[in-house]
């Protein structure tokens, strides 16, 4: 699974570091910080897909 965060709509609100604190950070302007580009596993994607709606903005996709 590939991952974007558009840095463009993020507000800061961070749900997508609670969601998968594996993949995303805030960087310190408070804006989301991709760390991983990709999900491999089951339980990766799983949390990507979990953090994507729950982002206000929806700064947050993926394609499989």
């Amino acid at each position: 699974m590939k991952i974007v965060a558009d840095r463009g709509l993020c507000q800061g609100y961070g749900n997508c570091v609670t969601a998968a604190p594996n993949f995303f950070d805030l960087d310190d302007a408070g804006m989301v910080l991709l760390l991983r580009p990709t999900a491999e596993t089951a339980d990766e994607q799983a949390a990507v897909r979990q953090a994507i709606p729950v982002c206000p903005m929806s700064a947050i996709s993926a394609t499989d």
